[in-house]
């Protein structure tokens, strides 16, 4: 059995807790107790304190505590941990426990609160964890009730808005703006202002992504497979270019408009980076020169379900290395180089979050904030890098995030928090949000160096106020076994003539043009007509020419001409008239009589093949083989 140390196991007995304090730190605590007793030796104060805490005032003691301080004893004593841990009490309560209190007497003197009879440093330097000793912890847990079950807040509607404070500057006096000076004129009186406050109502804009998704997905695809993807080949993110293309073709565009400003921190397109990124990761997609290639994988996909390809890729991205996330918070600097080197595993902390995701309920939003307070609270926690001093914002010396206060969850772990969800698993479709922009949504950066006036904003993602996990999203994540996708509805229908004419009634989506521009060649707005090279070349390439079939038919509301059920059935076929069996050398004999001999010999004949009187082919990897049969044969084949 592995021993467990003292941290682990806090402090056995409140006599060995009292024995690390000094005399003076034992008379103020005390003076706290309902006795008359005041000795002054160490040893005869630890007895009073250890009589009356261990004896029958514990109770009538324990109820003196306010309501904040008895859910302090109350969480410690049934926690998993033997000592007080502050950021998780005060994610979950919203406020710290008083351990000590003002001295009305003696000015800014602190001295301990009821509270601190309770609770006792481990160690007699001070500075460390507080804790409950155990054989105290034990007559407590007699009679002192357990916290409610931890739970996280969700409603079933979505909100429509925040409240946010403003203040303005405006005339003190109003009314009096003139006053008479001693020679009896009217002179102007100096403005006097004050702030005054007021609340402002800002609209949340919401966005349903489980259909959404489904459609960018195959939208991508298309466009992998037309070769229109340019990534760069170092970093693998994709270019301004392709980003504003796919910008163009995701249902209902990106989560922000991008504005061209730069006196304003700017981080990009959301859905439109990550799409790229997150087909690389599943393997779906490669590098060709600079532009992305689908990969078999990302062919199956074009004809596989989009949920199921949706949920490979989340399982996928949970694993890859291609990109940390807090990289996309631009305005913290520092992440590279020796930077690097503290930085967390990705897959760890995403392995945390994934865990919390799990404990929201299906279909009910959860707003962000409760959600990382709950994280907290639940001892859900995750590091984002062993080196703090090394991020920055602003400047490396003055704007270091290893000063205290600028390293806390709400700067490092919230944000990662925030980019995860926005633009990862919002994407994907696995979680609706509600959000606002990001400007002035967050100010918790704002008292640190460099962030008061330089930023608008810590990360573009710092507008997300609320999500929730649909029916996709509880599939990914294994909660739910069966998925029935939601039917997507469309806006077009489609007349298919039998000339192989297309007419298109309505707008055509992103995916459906795609789809559309890969068997048909367009004549105007609302005509196609499909084309016999396209459709092959189409399938020849991987396409499932069925989803062609499939598309038409769902949009034309008459059976599908015979003429055209021929051209798939004819495509089909045709495409896979030829086969590639693998490259051949083509080989000149001196004369006839030999092309002959060579080819008709029991061992040659199984490695080469007649082509016209003087030449033979041979597969490339049987080079060898056909070589040591042509020298038994007494002929040689010299090597270029």
């Amino acid at each position: 059995m592995q021993r467990r140390g003292r941290e682990e196991t806090g402090i056995a007995s409140l006599r060995e807790a009292l024995d690390l304090s000094t005399v003076d730190e034992l008379k103020p605590l005390l003076s706290l107790l309902p006795t008359e007793e005041r000795p002054t030796r160490k040893s005869e104060i630890i007895d009073v304190i250890e009589n009356q805490m261990l004896g029958h005032d514990l109770h009538a003691l324990f109820d003196r505590l306010d309501e904040l301080q008895r859910k302090a004893v109350a969480e410690t004593i049934y926690s998993d941990r033997t000592d007080f841990v502050a950021n998780r009490f005060k994610a979950r309560y919203g406020a710290l426990p008083r351990f000590r209190i003002k001295n009305k007497y003696r000015g800014s003197r602190e001295d301990p609160s009821l509270l601190r009879l309770f609770f006792y440093p481990d160690n007699r330097w001070g500075g460390g964890r507080l804790v409950i000793p155990d054989d105290l912890k034990q007559l407590l847990l007699e009679f002192v009730p357990a916290p409610e079950p931890l739970s996280l807040t969700a409603t079933v509607e979505a909100p429509e808005f925040i409240e946010r404070i403003e203040w303005e500057w405006v005339l003190a006096d109003e009314e009096q703006d003139v006053t008479i000076n001693s020679g009896g004129r009217a002179a102007a009186r100096p403005s006097r202002k004050k702030a005054r406050e007021s609340i402002r109502r800002i609209p949340l804009v919401r966005r349903d992504t489980e259909i959404a998704a489904q459609q960018e997905l195959m939208a991508v695809l298309r466009l992998l497979d037309k070769g229109r993807v340019m990534v760069s080949d170092k970093t693998f993110q994709p270019s301004a270019a392709t980003m504003d293309e796919l910008t163009g073709r995701l249902f209902d565009g990106d989560f922000y408009e991008i504005e061209k400003k730069e006196e304003k921190l700017e981080e990009g397109p959301i859905k439109a980076f990550a799409w790229p990124i997150l087909l690389q990761a599943a393997k779906l997609a490669e590098l060709h020169g600079k532009k992305l290639a689908l990969t078999r994988a990302g062919r199956n996909a074009l004809g596989a379900p989009p949920h199921e390809t949706l949920q490979m890729i989340w399982r996928r991205w949970l694993k890859t290395t291609l990109l940390d996330e807090f990289n996309r918070i631009c305005a913290i600097k520092g992440q590279q180089g020796k930077g690097k080197r503290g930085m967390t595993a990705p897959e760890d902390r995403r392995a945390v979050i994934v865990e919390a995701l799990g404990q929201c309920p299906e279909g009910k939003w959860v707003r962000f904030d409760d959600f990382s307070r709950y994280m907290q609270a639940a001892s859900l926690n995750f590091e984002i890098t062993r080196d703090p001093w090394r991020l920055y914002i602003s400047n490396p010396q003055y704007g270091s995030l290893g000063y205290d206060g600028y390293h806390g969850w709400n700067i490092l772990q919230q944000r990662y928090l925030l980019v995860f969800l926005f633009e990862y698993v919002a994407t994907l479709g696995l979680i609706d949000v509600v959000y606002t922009e990001p400007g002035g949504a967050r100010k918790d950066y704002k008292g640190m160096w460099g962030g008061i006036e330089d930023l608008e904003y810590l990360s573009r993602y710092d507008g997300l106020i609320s999500f929730r996990l649909n029916s996709l999203g509880a599939y990914c994540l294994d909660l739910i076994e069966n998925y029935s996708p939601r039917r997507i509805a469309t806006k077009t229908g489609i007349t298919a003539l039998p000339s192989l004419q297309l007419n298109v009634s309505g707008e055509l989506s992103s995916d459906e043009s795609l789809l559309l521009e890969t068997y048909a060649d367009k004549e105007s707005e609302q005509v196609w007509r499909l084309s016999r090279e396209k459709s092959v070349a189409a399938v020849e390439g991987g396409n499932q020419i069925k989803e062609l079939h499939e598309f038409l038919q769902e949009r034309d509301e008459q059976p599908l001409p015979e003429t055209l059920e021929g051209f798939i059935i004819a495509t089909e076929r045709h495409a896979r008239a030829l086969k590639n069996t693998g490259i051949v050398f083509l080989i000149e004999c001196a004369d006839a009589e030999i092309a002959d001999l060579i080819a008709n010999h029991e061992r040659a004949k199984k490695l080469c093949q007649r082509a016209g009187k003087k030449n033979l082919l041979v597969k490339v990897e049987a080079e060898e083989q056909f070589r040591k049969v042509v020298h038994m044969l007494g002929y040689g084949m010299p090597r270029v």
